[in-house]
């Protein structure tokens, strides 16, 4: 079963989905004025994120602590090669 999940995940990573890391703030149920923070780390689709957008409207449906703020940041996986000046090859 591993196996198929990350066969999917590859599949989405070809589809340029991105390592999207969200650190999300919010407040502490008994304590409202003090924020904590969670981190979510999924693949998504930038710049609209469906995924994140799922998971943050569950959590004001599902959760108590009321979201303060959130931070997102996404990095391609599957990057075409890159030649930079200066690099050497040997062909045999």
């Amino acid at each position: 079963m591993a196996r198929a999940r990350s066969h999917t995940e590859f599949e989405k990573m070809l589809h340029d989905y991105r390592l999207t890391t969200a650190e999300i703030l919010y407040h502490i149920p008994d304590h409202p004025h003090i924020l904590q923070t969670y981190l979510w780390q999924e693949l998504d689709l930038a710049p609209k994120y469906p995924v994140l957008h799922r998971f943050l409207l569950f959590w004001e449906r599902e959760l108590d602590g009321k979201l303060h703020s959130v931070k997102v940041a996404n990095v391609g996986i599957i990057n075409p090669a890159e030649l930079k000046h200066g690099s050497e090859f040997y062909i045999h």
